[in-house]
């Protein structure tokens, strides 16, 4: 049997790579459908928990800071220890965080459940993105990066209509319940299939402590100035001390790894075209993502008056379009290229986008975000192929990490932005501050389309 060899290349096709990717893909999905599928748990949780709407808040939040501020780490931990250990470990992680958080009945208890969940969840996801890497090349990756991105960016939207089903069902703990049998069940699984995947030749075992310490408060500083503006407001003091205190640590932490002999990163990496150019489509695409999830999750319940199933059905078409979207792009990007692919799914998103905006009801707003999200599920892939496509073996753990913390940071800027925008909506009920949002997303698009065509590198000429 063939192996990816410790140079990350393969002496031939690894016979189960395939099953190796479904079984790191469902993991993966998981971490993702976390995220939405406990948003519309939540009314459950304030009455039966007795939760403040600041508590509530950070029930969602806890899980996105711990994810998003130690991405870094867990990508630059599977660098040097190899990516096995860390996906076990982060899968029985965010396992046991799930166990925890469904068994809490304070709040207290289940924000410790929610951060435990993201430690393990930063640890797991860009560890799977690197064992990804490492196990297919060519045309195989662009598939392989193809499906990990349907599961991804369908993952979010499932987790809609699953919240439904378990709040109307057995109840809000069994959105963290569940996770415990297939979670157990994918790590047997590649207890069994993963091959050996030691680290990079020339890595030596060494953590870099305050550059760890200094991106992980900045990043989850960060992305909590982001959470609190939707709430508090950009001009706030609270999110201008928060985003001013993130800034200045991420100087900090620059001016460290130019110093220090055994950096965390390398500062280069992000200097290179297509890394950054894969981490801003990632940042815009999740941004437009969550923000329609939110959008939609409020119209359709606040405004429209559907019930939580009834929302997460409406959803359904929406997670579809995504996967397909994914799927489209990953086997097209071999023949169009990344450049046309991104600026395609950039204007397919915005024209969706914008029916909502003109045309509020249920039917127009389902088909308009289900047409924006095919366009935004190509951008998915698009990301994380450009990015990842040309990095070394022995940086593919901290460029998936990086990657992955991108994914965050849009994240928060488009639940904040959106809810921002749309904050009038959310009160009175209106319908006025949900199309000035959708406007607003899809103007975003647009103008990212032209940043899109000029930053992704074109196809080489041969």
């Amino acid at each position: 049997m063939t192996t990816p060899t410790s140079t990350g290349t393969a002496t031939g096709a690894y016979p189960r790579r395939w099953l190796a990717l479904a079984l790191l893909g469902a993991a993966q999905f998981m971490l993702i459908l976390d995220v939405t599928v406990v948003a519309i748990a939540l009314p459950q949780m304030e009455a039966d928990l007795s939760l403040s709407r600041e508590a509530l808040t950070w029930v969602v939040a806890a899980y996105t800071v711990a994810f998003g501020g130690l991405m870094l780490l867990g990508g630059r931990s599977a660098d040097l220890f190899g990516a096995k250990p860390i996906v076990y470990t982060g899968l029985t992680v965010f396992v046991l965080g799930s166990l925890a958080a469904g068994l809490a009945d304070s709040a207290t208890f289940l924000l410790a459940g929610r951060i435990t969940q993201g430690v393990g969840a930063a640890m797991l996801s860009p560890a799977a993105l690197s064992v990804v890497v490492r196990l297919f090349e060519g045309d195989e990756r662009n598939r392989a990066l193809g499906i990990w991105s349907a599961l991804g960016g369908g993952g979010a939207a499932v987790g809609v209509l699953l919240g439904g089903l378990i709040t109307v069902g057995p109840g809000w703990p069994w959105v963290f319940f569940i996770n415990v049998p297939i979670g157990a069940i994918v790590l047997i699984g590649l207890l069994r299939v993963l091959p050996p995947l030691p680290p990079q030749p020339g890595t030596r075992p060494r953590l870099d402590v305050l550059g760890t310490t200094l991106v992980t408060a900045a990043t989850g500083l960060a992305i909590y100035s982001l959470t609190t503006a939707g709430e508090a407001g950009w001009t706030a003091p609270m999110t201008l001390l928060t985003a001013g205190i993130a800034v200045v640590l991420y100087v900090l932490f620059g001016w460290w790894q130019r110093t220090t002999v055994s950096p965390l990163m390398n500062l280069s990496l992000l200097g290179r075209r297509p890394v950054w150019a894969g981490v801003f489509v990632l940042g815009i695409a999740t941004a437009l993502m969550v923000a329609v999830f939110f959008l939609g999750t409020f119209y359709f319940q606040q405004f429209a008056g559907h019930s939580p199933l009834v929302t997460g059905l409406l959803f359904l078409p929406i997670a579809v379009a995504t996967m397909v979207g994914a799927q489209l792009a990953g086997r097209l990007v071999g023949k169009l290229g990344a450049r046309k692919l991104g600026a395609t799914g950039m204007i397919v998103g915005a024209a969706g986008l914008m029916v909502p905006a003109l045309i509020p009801t249920t039917l127009t707003t389902t088909i308009g975000i289900s047409f924006g999200a095919l366009g935004i599920g190509m951008l998915f892939v698009v990301a994380s192929i450009t990015a990842l496509g040309q990095v070394a073996p022995e940086e593919a753990g901290i460029a998936s990490g990086l990657l992955s913390t991108f994914h965050e940071f849009g994240a928060s800027i488009g639940v904040a932005t959106v809810s921002s925008i749309a904050a009038a909506s959310l009160t009175t009920g209106g319908d006025a501050g949900f199309k000035q949002a959708f406007l607003a997303i899809a103007i975003a698009a647009l103008g990212a389309t032209v940043i899109a065509a000029i930053a992704i590198p074109g196809r080489p000429r041969n």
